[in-house]
């Protein structure tokens, strides 16, 4: 039984060889059918036929794209589309990790800069306060 599991995985091995594969676009797309799929769910539950024939055309559509980035041999290409889709995305990401943590973060206040959008970070439970902006010196107002 070992040498079957073994010899497929050998086969699936050479046929992806040379092909894209899996990479953070082809994750936000599968991610993006399984949104929508549950979406769709809940419009065949409600009984909605416009709006779920929309979006089993935009989840054909999501299907045939990921299919085709994962078989594809144009790997410049699709190196470069995922570098564009990871440029955008990163940002995202991390002002979301960022603005979690400032939440969780029970023994600071933070500042946003009205000027240069620095954040700045100061104890917490101090009263009113006059903050300078280290980046670009202007004067923030207000309680910790």
């Amino acid at each position: 039984m070992h040498s079957f599991f073994y010899k497929v995985s050998s086969a699936l091995a050479r046929f992806m060889y040379g092909r894209n594969g899996t990479d953070q676009l082809n994750w936000a797309i599968l991610v993006s059918y399984l949104v929508l799929w549950l979406l769709r769910v809940i419009m065949g539950a409600l009984d909605i036929a416009i709006v779920a024939l929309i979006i089993d055309v935009v989840m054909f559509l999501l299907a045939v794209v990921l299919l085709w980035r994962t078989f594809s041999r144009n790997l410049p290409k699709r190196r470069a589309e995922n570098q564009k889709f990871v440029n955008w995305w990163w940002p995202i990401k991390n002002r979301l990790a960022a603005a979690k943590a400032r939440r969780a973060d029970k023994e600071h206040k933070y500042f946003t800069c009205k000027n240069c959008k620095t954040i700045c970070r100061v104890p917490a439970g101090k009263g009113k306060i006059v903050i300078t902006c280290p980046k670009c010196g202007h004067k923030i107002e207000g309680h910790s």
